[in-house]
């Protein structure tokens, strides 16, 4: 398997990228979790969950045979995972510790959690939140403050993996380095140019006909400078599974006709999903450059996303048209409208904020964390050329890693950005809590990195939560995609696809809208 980032992070409360989260997922579980073939919240660690009538009380039962993975914290054994690991785990990923890049998914939602993440920012306290309780021999319980629908979707958030507290308090400021979990896999080597990752033995879960699960040994990912060296490494059987093809290699990426029927091309799959994420370029809100909204609205009207993802990207996606969420089965986008491709609009606006034609608005770069001529970096080459011929605007291009971008955004040095969102759970409120106000913490620059604060917003998202009448709940939700469109707070360029090559001896893969990878039910059938 390839990542195009390096994983470093190996912590599940400060995954914040999807690459990271890749690997994190098959070594850390989380209380629920999701189907990929139903998309349906099930029982995990938590073997059965019950809300209270009120909404405010979830009582989890957890399985008696999870066990954290061998560790020298352990004496080089394995632990039996209890009730107190589970309010721990949960626990840290309230608290205010820059480690933790978590806290945004519960402390607005769980009693005492707030004031436990103040109390936290140096150090963890004895009791914890007073929210979490262990309310019997191995059972959880979570007081919401208020009803929250989707609670039990957050509980199946790969950041709320469980973390043993012993290693927690032997690694300290090396836990990203040492991760010990419940998952299918842990970790055998991890070098500069590869994560290597080996069965554990003693994993809990089975398959329907009770075969213990992973099937494999192990997997490998490895980091690539380019698509076309990974594809190579495919081509020659030295990997397996290649995510996120680049639409316009699908044709052609295996070599020619006479080729394959020469027997040279490997005997593969291609898988296509509809993918429940979003790309956009974001705004520095608070910034000198884009705190006015005039200037935001202008650059939404000067894009052309239908000629940005036909031309420049090789249709490898689907134009922005309806708000900042994705198309979701469960939600009517269509009753949002994006800021039209008006060019007449975008240069009165800008002429209006003081900058007519283009002059006097400062020469800035777009961070973009990908690979040079990849279809990300031409993407931003094609908003570049939009604004300069529509606004007379001059915008230069830093191709960086995300960690150098993420530290951009966090100093204040990046103004403009390409990113990202794939949903963590199927929920609108998933897509939507990124620009809460109460959001905007120092220790997570992935969630409301935009530095957007508007009280009416805050207000609508957090009555929406509450809501119980679904119909009634996603007009809310509306109000505020609609209202993230009117602020223009980012732009939104295109929804996605997952795809994803497969060699065909490898066997039971499943493709998902979230792009999660469950690599315990994979397995390889080798011809005879």
């Amino acid at each position: 398997m390839q990542s195009p980032e390096k994983v470093d992070e190996l912590f599940p409360h400060s995954g914040t990228n999807k690459f990271t989260r890749d690997i994190t997922y098959q070594i850390f579980e989380p209380l629920l979790r999701f189907d990929t073939r139903t998309m349906q919240t099930v029982p995990n660690i938590a073997k059965d969950y019950k809300v209270s009538e009120d909404g405010l009380t979830y009582s989890l039962d957890i399985r008696k045979d999870v066990y954290f993975q061998p560790n020298a914290c352990f004496n080089g054994e394995s632990k039996l995972l209890t009730a107190k690991d589970v309010k721990f785990s949960l626990d840290l990923a309230c608290s205010g510790l820059s480690a933790n890049k978590s806290s945004f998914l519960l402390i607005n939602r769980v009693k005492g959690a707030k004031e436990y993440n103040r109390r936290t920012r140096t150090k963890l306290t004895k009791n914890g939140v007073s929210g979490i309780k262990i309310s019997g021999e191995n059972q959880i319980t979570i007081e919401l403050i208020e009803p929250f629908g989707g609670f039990e979707k957050v509980l199946t958030h790969s950041n709320l993996g469980m973390v043993a507290q012993e290693a927690f308090e032997m690694y300290g400021k090396d836990i990203s380095k040492n991760p010990v979990g419940t998952g299918p896999f842990m970790l055998e080597e991890h070098t500069a140019e590869f994560l290597k990752l080996k069965r554990f033995p003693k994993y809990w879960k089975k398959d329907k006909l009770g075969n213990k699960l992973p099937y494999l040994d192990g997997f490998e990912m490895r980091y690539y400078n380019s698509k076309q060296e990974e594809l190579a490494d495919f081509q020659n059987s030295k990997t397996d599974i290649v995510l996120n093809i680049p639409a316009e290699e699908i044709n052609h990426l295996l070599g020619s006709l006479e080729e394959a029927q020469n027997g040279e091309n490997v005997i593969h799959k291609v898988f296509s999903e509809p993918s429940m994420s979003v790309s956009y370029i974001g705004f520095a809100n608070q910034s000198k450059e884009f705190k006015d909204v005039r200037v935001r609205r202008a650059f939404n009207h000067a894009i052309n996303r239908t000629e940005l993802v036909n031309t420049w990207i090789g249709g490898e996606g689907w134009p922005a048209a309806n708000g900042f969420l994705p198309p979701l089965d469960f939600y009517p986008n269509d009753d949002v409208k994006n800021l039209a491709f008006d060019t007449l609009q975008a240069q009165r606006l800008m002429t209006e904020a003081g900058y007519p034609n283009g002059n006097g608005f400062p020469k800035i770069d777009i961070y973009v964390n990908a690979l040079k001529n990849s279809a990300s970096h031409n993407l931003v080459k094609g908003v570049v050329l939009q604004l300069k011929k529509t606004l007379g605007i001059d915008l230069g291009i830093k191709l960086c890693s995300i960690d150098e971008r993420d530290k951009a955004i966090e100093k204040g040095e990046a103004k403009l950005w390409r990113a990202g969102w794939i949903a963590d759970y199927p929920h609108p409120e998933n897509f939507l809590s990124i620009f809460y106000g109460s959001n905007i913490s120092a220790n997570n620059n992935t969630i409301n990195s935009f530095r957007y604060e508007n009280a009416e917003y805050d207000h609508i998202l957090e009555q929406a939560n509450k809501e119980q009448d679904e119909d009634l709940r996603n007009q809310l939700f509306v109000m505020c995609d609609q209202k993230i469109v009117e602020d223009a707070v980012v732009m939104p360029i295109l929804t996605g696809d997952f795809l994803v090559l497969i060699n065909k001896k490898v066997k039971n893969f499943q493709p998902n809208p979230m792009e999660l990878l469950d690599i315990s039910t994979i397995f390889i059938k080798l011809s005879r």
